[in-house]
């Protein structure tokens, strides 16, 4: 049988999934969902809404029950939906209730998987219980950190006889990866609804799911996939994926229409002294981006002579908590760099101070192998421990303001689109 692909539409507005649906349904797609972000800002109007705009199509209302489960069942069905989303790991008593709930309105029931334990063998359990479809589930933050259903899919299908579901991340490559392992069902969300061209992202996933074209990319370290992901996304994406923090203070790029991102080797020193600094440079490798902490707006401790040199070695860029000069030089050479001042002068090379220790730089805490990315709006500080996660979810901010881009390029206003009147603090 051909693939299901189940649309998961996780946003906050139902004229907005309902717009995302058309578009999707045009490029393929098979079911709709109402997602949980969803019912939980529209309540069961959503479902209603859906329902009598696609009569046709298959409905699945994602309710996560984990509790007084006839109920909620029973509240879906009504609505209009065709399949309801429980728990995997709520209670045996609440899958019973559900399940009688379900046979009653003449539904089906999926269970999801997300945080069970040991979910091969209570996949076997549900299904013993009278659940329909085994759902297997990454939710957002654990896609954040790159777990992916791909694994798993296989020993589930191998012990279970009813349709077997997955979700979490997937894309047109890793979409068929799951198929050919076993799953009928790829249920995809920010791939979709976040597309600046819905009709597109589905007919992709479509023609993938449908040819099983899995594509084999070659391997990279995490080091070389953190980097990608930070080019891909703008220091805003960043900061709004941080929850709006990480952003230098008064560090403003002198270089215009260049990206630099790169893991940080810090530079300690004192008013005008740039002895330090210029020894960075042999410290520093390949794509790492020297941070320096001068401490003076009027004397500079860097000019085109040590950008040079970067070039030479292959740095990526320089964020001074100071001065710089020679910025007719820098311009020309088109090398990424971010200063507090311009100034003429420069200080004495005397030697004073550290390099890799952790240091302040821009109202920021920075340390040896943090990741730094600059463009035109500034520098961001990513501490390397949260740096995968981080990238990953500036990227989902940047998809979704693409999708806002589309939506307001047809005449909306942003303040429509969001209902911000809707969400303001009472």
């Amino acid at each position: 049988m051909r693939p299901i692909i189940q649309l998961a539409l996780d946003i906050l507005e139902i004229d907005r999934g309902i717009q995302i649906a058309k578009e999707a349904l045009e490029g393929g797609i098979d079911w709709i969902e109402a997602g949980t972000p969803l019912i939980k800002s529209e309540g069961m109007n959503a479902v209603r809404l859906l329902r009598n705009e696609f009569p046709e199509s298959t409905l699945l209302a994602d309710m996560k029950i984990a509790d007084t489960g006839a109920l909620e069942v029973e509240m879906a069905a009504k609505a209009g939906a065709d399949i309801v989303m429980i728990l995997g790991e709520a209670d045996d008593s609440t899958i019973a209730d559900a399940v009688q709930s379900a046979h009653k309105y003449g539904i089906r029931l999926m269970a999801d998987l997300m945080n069970v334990g040991n979910p091969v063998a209570r996949a076997k359990e549900l299904e013993n219980l009278g659940i329909d479809i085994i759902n297997i589930h990454y939710g957002i933050d654990q896609q954040m950190t790159g777990k992916t259903p791909v694994d798993i899919v296989s020993k589930i299908a191998e012990v279970v006889s009813i349709p077997v579901a997955a979700a979490g991340g997937l894309d047109a490559e890793n979409a068929a990866q799951v198929v050919k392992a076993g799953a009928g069902i790829i249920i995809i969300g920010g791939n979709i609804i976040r597309s600046d061209n819905v009709t597109e992202a589905a007919s992709r996933i479509r023609e993938s799911v449908d040819n099983l074209e899995v594509t084999t990319k070659a391997t990279s370290s995490a080091h070389e996939q953190i980097i990608t992901l930070f080019k891909e996304a703008s220091t805003p994406n960043i900061t709004d994926a941080m929850h709006r923090k990480g952003a230098m203070r008064n560090i403003h790029p002198i270089v215009s229409d260049v990206k630099m991102v790169g893991k940080a080797i810090t530079v300690q020193t004192f008013e005008g002294d740039w002895a330090k600094t210029v020894e960075a440079i042999e410290t520093a490798e390949k794509g790492d981006v020297i941070v320096i902490y001068n401490g003076s707006p009027d004397i500079a401790p860097w000019g085109g002579l040590a950008s040079l040199s970067c070039i030479n070695r292959g740095i990526a860029g320089v964020v001074i908590d100071g001065a710089v000069r020679d910025v007719d030089e820098i311009r020309n050479l088109k090398f990424p760099l971010f200063a507090t001042n311009i100034v003429p002068n420069a200080g004495d090379p005397k030697g004073f101070g550290e390099i890799n220790a952790e240091i302040r730089c821009g109202g920021q805490d920075v340390k040896p192998g943090d990741y730094i990315i600059g463009d035109d709006n500034g520098v961001v500080v990513v501490p390397k421990e949260k740096a995968y996660e981080i990238a990953r979810r500036a990227n989902e901010v940047r998809k979704t303001e693409m999708r806002l881009y589309d939506e307001i390029k047809r005449g909306s206003t942003l303040s429509e689109i969001l209902k911000l009147k809707k969400w303001e603090k009472y």
